[in-house]
């Protein structure tokens, strides 16, 4: 199998470049699976690259799991169901997470800014991450997103309001920060997500949320949604925090048909 790219990538943050060595690589009928570490520095981070079948030019996405999860889950999940629509896929574990896991007691939980710095570093990795996939052969770099779930909503937000590369931006089980946060003022001048989709400035936006979701409450969708601008959309599907099957395909289809520039992007919308 070709190697892929090295990348280096040039801005005022310093992001790092990352060299992809492949570990496993499969072909089915629905496409290639490559089981990849991107190289970061010193820190490797592992990734599930998913490509539609004789993919040339496709439109992509990056996927970024919630706390406590790992990048098979996207991967298997949405990863899957937008193989099935011509688009591929690139789920990282986060820090702390998945093959990076070093133990629950490195998570900086009583530590707000400690919190807060590893939640940055994931950002960075995410946008070097779409930097990547953007240089990808097989990949299309004027048509990719980013999908993001839970926490990994979060930071697929704050990765997108800082690369205008991301053009779709799909969330679930996401929101605005909880109003019981700790220092919720300091966090804000870090990582504050109305600010950031602010940011998005017209790029199409979907939230996907839970009607009965007691981690990620609807007020918080409902305040994420309120500061977006147009073209949005928020559906709710009758569940908890995690979306069931039908959403997910839902997310998929929208996202796809995004990417492909088939939407007539009507306005904003709340749906369910």
């Amino acid at each position: 199998m070709r190697a892929a790219k090295n990348l280096r990538v040039h801005d005022c943050m310093r992001r790092p470049y990352f060299a992809a060595a492949a570990r496993h690589s499969a072909t089915t009928v629905r496409g290639e699976e490559r089981l990849l570490d991107l190289a970061h520095g010193t820190e490797r981070v592992p990734a599930t690259f998913l490509l539609p079948p004789a993919a040339r030019s496709a439109p992509a996405a990056l996927l970024l799991h919630g706390f406590s999860s790992s990048k098979e889950r996207m991967a298997q999940s949405v990863g899957r169901a937008l193989q099935q629509r011509g688009v591929a896929s690139l789920a990282l574990d986060l820090p702390f997470h998945g093959e990076r896991d070093g133990g629950r007691d490195e998570i900086p939980y009583r530590n707000p800014l400690a919190l807060v710095a590893a939640w940055t570093t994931a950002v960075r990795e995410a946008r070097a991450a779409i930097e990547w996939l953007a240089a990808q052969p097989e990949v299309d770099a004027e048509h990719i997103g980013a999908i993001g779930y839970s926490l990994g909503g979060f930071l697929a937000l704050m990765t997108a309001a800082e690369e205008p590369t991301v053009r779709v931006v799909a969330l679930a089980a996401a929101g605005d920060l909880p109003a019981t946060t700790p220092y919720a003022a300091l966090v804000r001048r870090a990582v504050d997500p109305l600010r950031a989709v602010r940011k998005l400035s017209g790029r199409p936006l979907l939230l996907v949320n839970g009607r009965r979701d007691t981690t990620t409450r609807p007020a918080q969708a409902e305040r994420l949604f309120a500061y977006a601008e147009e073209p949005k959309e928020l559906r709710w599907y009758d569940g908890g925090h995690w979306p069931p099957p039908s959403a997910i395909e839902d997310a998929a289809a929208w996202t796809a048909e995004q990417l492909r520039g088939r939407s007539s992007r009507a306005g904003k919308r709340q749906v369910g």
